[in-house]
């Protein structure tokens, strides 16, 4: 039941962020931006995920779980609709900052919820499952949308798909407890969710967190790689569109293909982890090893720049996506792996943070890249190399993957 909700909450933020990709190319056919406005947009966006990551990060570890969550999503959803009250590239990238401050909540509130609800050994597949919601709700975008603006306009397209979050909070807030003040859960079920669980202490601050080399690790890796996600998230569809002359309508079946690749990378990352510890291996070989698979078979994507085949670009990309997902399952739950429960959320969206940062300085270099060289081509070259390099730093960093010890 929990992971239901949490997959839920998770493709409705990804459908929100979503729908900009698919209507870009429209959008910017309609209100004449440029690729460099268009990078600048998603930018906005960026820099607010940041922020809203440090911030609510720190609100979920302070009024918890349940709460947290509710104001995060109340938050992106009425953003997610403002947009439609967008009529310039400035008015759209002031929706999409506020639609990012509000979207930071996710990932810190269930990587939080998962801590509290699954013993450390189900983690990484729990973690996977939630995630999949990332390439749900991708793939609802290009499903629905291209439908609802031909039909209404884009204008109530961004309203109905922002207001959908809505409808989560009623079910979210009387369902969610702690396990421990639930009434479903029996003292069997209570025992197996607590059976490797460390004794709650007091809040950890963030300066607490930041001196500990297993902090960096994972906001080094998410640095790296975040703008990997972020990159096929904003711009996959306007290039299928300039590189392969889809229509909007056309467009639907290569990305639904895209993210329903990640979709499984997601659920396997998290998998393959999990089966390793089962097995015998330790939670740092294991970890990983699923994040060296992952690395290597991201490699091929190159090749989207040379294809002259819509299709072979699609299979390239999705296999991209479902890498990444699998790569950041493992990089989510090492959070939960490295850290005392109370410290969850802050690690979560320090690291998120930290990545989204990263994500701001690459999408204004996308759009620049583009217009300078007239391709994608060293996009995608950093896309297939970058998962390598961030396997080589958390081994560095943190090679044994240990328990860091919080004051």
């Amino acid at each position: 039941m929990i992971c239901a909700l949490l997959l839920a909450a998770t493709t409705i933020n990804y459908l929100d962020r979503s729908t900009l990709n698919v209507l870009a190319k429209t959008l910017q056919d309609e209100i004449h931006w440029s690729d460099v406005e268009y990078g600048d947009i998603n930018a906005a966006f960026q820099i607010a995920y940041a922020i809203g990551f440090l911030l609510l990060g720190w609100l979920v570890d302070r009024v918890g779980t349940r709460y947290g969550y509710a104001i995060a999503l109340t938050f992106w959803s009425l953003a997610a609709a403002g947009h439609a009250l967008a009529r310039s590239a400035f008015g759209f990238g002031v929706a999409r900052f506020f639609l990012g401050l509000g979207e930071a909540g996710n990932f810190p509130s269930s990587v939080k919820a998962v801590a509290e609800w699954f013993p450390r050994r189900q983690r990484a597949l729990a973690t996977g499952v939630f995630m999949a919601g990332t390439n749900l709700g991708a793939v609802l975008a290009p499903l629905f949308v291209p439908w609802l603006a031909t039909t209404y306009g884009w204008q109530a397209t961004f309203v109905v798909t922002g207001l959908v979050g809505l409808f989560w909070i009623v079910v979210w807030l009387p369902v969610y407890r702690r396990p421990e003040q639930h009434p479903q859960v029996g003292a069997a079920e209570l025992a197996l969710i607590q059976s490797d669980r460390e004794e709650e202490g007091p809040r950890i601050r963030w300066a607490a967190l930041v001196p500990h080399r297993q902090t960096w690790a994972i906001a080094i890796v998410k640095f790296l790689t975040d703008p990997i996600w972020w990159f096929y998230l904003f711009w996959s569809g306007k290039i299928i569109q300039e590189q392969f002359h889809v229509s909007l309508k056309g467009l639907s079946l290569p990305l639904i293909v895209i993210y329903a690749l990640a979709d499984v990378g997601s659920v396997f990352g998290g998998w393959f982890s999990s089966m390793l510890i089962k097995r015998g291996w330790t939670v740092n070989s294991a970890r990983k090893a699923a994040m060296l698979f992952c690395a290597v078979a991201v490699v091929p994507v190159i090749g989207v720049h040379y294809t002259t085949s819509l299709w072979t670009a699609v299979w390239l990309m999705g296999l991209a996506a479902a890498c990444h997902q699998g790569f950041a399952a493992n990089v989510f739950t090492l959070a939960s792996d490295m850290f005392p429960r109370q410290a969850v959320g802050s690690v979560t969206g320090l690291g998120g943070m930290v990545g989204a940062v990263g994500g701001f300085i690459f999408q204004m270099a996308v759009g620049r890249i583009k217009t300078a060289t007239g391709s994608y081509l060293i996009v995608f070259v950093i896309a297939a190399s970058i998962y390598l390099v961030a396997v080589g730093v958390m081994q560095v960093i943190s090679p044994r993957c240990e328990r860091a010890r919080v004051d």
